[in-house]
């Protein structure tokens, strides 16, 4: 295990989003999203998670940062982009490092960006070339939560699965951001592997995090597979649904990971961000998926 970073067994961790909640409060006068920040620290600290996230709730993951990013327009790319003035997620990630130990900062990739935009303007000839200046446009961001304190840096591709994105450009583009950092990182996919696991495999981080409960089919990609010293976040909650899996039930999938991958290399989390679920079901998931993990740990 990669104990320079989190230093046990079967820890557990989100992918990053969290239901947006706003309240009252003289702050939120200011800030209308800082109780919707507070309220998904709280709970997953409540819910006994060992490394948080700020909850991602300022929008989509894609809007959180093109809305930032010189050269874009909403979803149009009109010219050269360029990093932003200042950095986009560290306000409320310093917050989350001020109230727990480890925080994971999250950004989106830049072919899952690139492809969530509209290119208007004769300076790109394709999503590829977009996706490269986006790499080097988030390397900012990336470096600002390093400097801030996170513990692990997070690049969602979810893009990748889909067989949408060119994954050498992908590759390279990621590498841009993994390079410029001295901290450990991770990359998020989620859906079906079975097409691109070889490329992924490919991709320059610590940590490779993959979808397991919806797609359980996942799992059997690895026994032949060498992950060559990465841990590995293992999704087994399932985000797409607000039915709350009892801790049985995730107990069963974590030891099959085990079986697997053994359960040194494990970091547990749910499949994919949890937006999208109401926040009741969101809180029950991470904690039951806590206990599932203390008891099997337990019984190692």
């Amino acid at each position: 295990m990669k104990d320079y970073f989190i230093n046990k067994v079967l820890a557990t961790t989100v992918v990053g989003s969290y239901p947006p909640i706003k309240s009252g409060g003289f702050r939120n006068i200011f800030d209308p999203m800082h109780s919707a920040v507070a309220i998904a620290v709280a709970d997953q600290i409540k819910a006994g998670i060992d490394i948080i996230s700020d909850g991602q709730v300022r929008g989509d993951m894609i809007q959180i940062f093109t809305r930032k990013l010189p050269g874009i327009k909403e979803n149009e790319v009109i010219g050269k982009v360029q990093p932003a003035a200042r950095p986009i997620t560290v306000n409320d990630t310093k917050y989350a490092i001020t109230k727990a130990p480890k925080v994971k900062g999250i950004i989106t990739g830049p072919s899952t960006l690139a492809h969530g935009l509209h290119i208007s303007t004769p300076m790109y000839r394709n999503k590829e070339e977009l996706a490269l200046d986006l790499a080097i446009a988030v390397v900012n961001e990336a470096q600002a939560l390093e400097k801030a304190g996170v513990t692990l840096l997070q690049i969602d591709e979810p893009i990748f699965s889909t067989g949408i994105a060119d994954l050498s450009i992908g590759k390279q583009a990621i590498e841009t951001i993994t390079k410029s950092l001295h901290i450990p990182t991770c990359m998020h996919v989620c859906g079906d592997l079975s097409n691109v696991i070889d490329d992924i495999l490919k991709v320059p981080v610590n940590v490779l995090d993959f979808e397991f409960s919806k797609n359980p089919s996942n799992i059997s990609l690895f026994s032949s597979r060498d992950l060559a010293g990465r841990m590995v976040g293992f999704g087994c909650v399932d985000t797409s649904t607000d039915s709350v899996e009892n801790v049985t039930e995730i107990k069963k999938r974590i030891e099959r990971g085990i079986e697997v991958f053994g359960p040194r290399i494990l970091l547990l989390d749910p499949d994919c961000g949890m937006r999208m679920i109401s926040r009741e079901a969101a809180f029950a998931k991470l904690k039951n998926m806590v206990e599932a993990a203390r008891e099997v740990r337990l019984s190692l």
